[in-house]
């Protein structure tokens, strides 16, 4: 017997993310339509996440990435202590790409981290890591970060401060930086300081860097925001959610690619054997 979509996520367990309650919206169902890529693709996300089944003092949600479990400690009074489907989207992509994208003993920077999941899904993955957000979010990240990689990891992540366009060569001086991927989910939103963004982005950018950028489109600042964005670095889709409004792209500086990095592949989910593959 078949069972629908909805009936799938309440089986998948007891997640109660926004992002669950943003795919159970009919209106959500309806105009997704027959894009059975996308409902696939975010439904396998979604069997990577539980939360406690007891009501605990602080607030956690758990999640499978990299053979791991890992708990995150988020806060509700704070966007950036909060969990959100962007970031989900790019810990999978890096979980289930990496031969195309081997983290192993690369050196990556994760802009605003937040709560630092994605930073510790690549951690696991082999990667040195620095993790970057404001001040004000770095204690929670820390600790998020130290939890769930501590004797786990082959590399213990950085965890720094990095405030958009703020002491950019005092902190992160362009001699002695050599990242090769750049991760950022969901950096793009109602906030004033875009351009800043775009500084900082270009400043942590060495000729062969790799950005990996997961973006949910909400309002036309994000469309200018990419526009803007394009006049520096050639920027490829990976993959779309249209049921969530989110991209996944691959950016470059313009004009400086390396045959040595795979070349543009659309992200297409295959179910085999309960594997998602390209």
């Amino acid at each position: 017997m078949s069972i629908s979509f909805q009936e799938m996520i309440k089986k998948a367990s007891v997640y109660r993310h926004p992002l669950a309650n943003h795919l159970m919206d009919p209106e959500v169902q309806k105009e997704s339509g027959e894009d059975g890529d996308d409902r696939t693709v975010v439904a396998e996300i979604m069997r990577r996440c539980f939360v406690p089944a007891f009501v605990t003092t602080i607030p956690w949600e758990g999640f499978h990435f990299a053979g791991h479990e890992i708990r995150i400690n988020e806060a509700t009074d704070c966007y950036g202590a909060v969990v959100w489907p962007s970031a989900l989207v790019l810990c999978y992509f890096l979980e289930t790409n990496v031969k195309q994208y081997n983290l192993v003993d690369k050196n990556v920077i994760e802009i605003g981290a937040g709560t630092g999941l994605v930073s510790i899904v690549a951690s696991l993955l082999g990667a040195h890591v620095t993790a970057t957000d404001l001040p004000e979010l770095l204690g929670n990240l820390q600790y998020n970060i130290s939890r769930n990689t501590k004797t786990k990891a082959k590399h213990l992540p950085q965890v720094k401060e990095l405030s958009w366009g703020v002491a950019l060569d005092k902190n992160f001086p362009r001699a002695s930086i050599n990242f090769d991927y750049i991760l950022a989910a969901d950096v793009v939103y109602a906030h004033p300081f875009l351009e800043e963004l775009l500084v900082t982005f270009d400043h942590l950018c060495k000729e062969t860097t790799v950005i990996l950028w997961v973006m949910k489109f909400r309002l036309e600042k994000e469309n200018k925001f990419v526009d803007r964005f394009e006049q520096l670095f050639d920027l490829e889709e990976i993959s779309s959610f249209p049921s969530l409004n989110i991209k996944l792209y691959k950016a470059m500086k313009k004009n400086q690619k390396s045959a040595c990095y795979p070349q543009r592949r659309m992200w297409k989910a295959k179910p085999i054997s309960g594997r998602l593959l390209l």
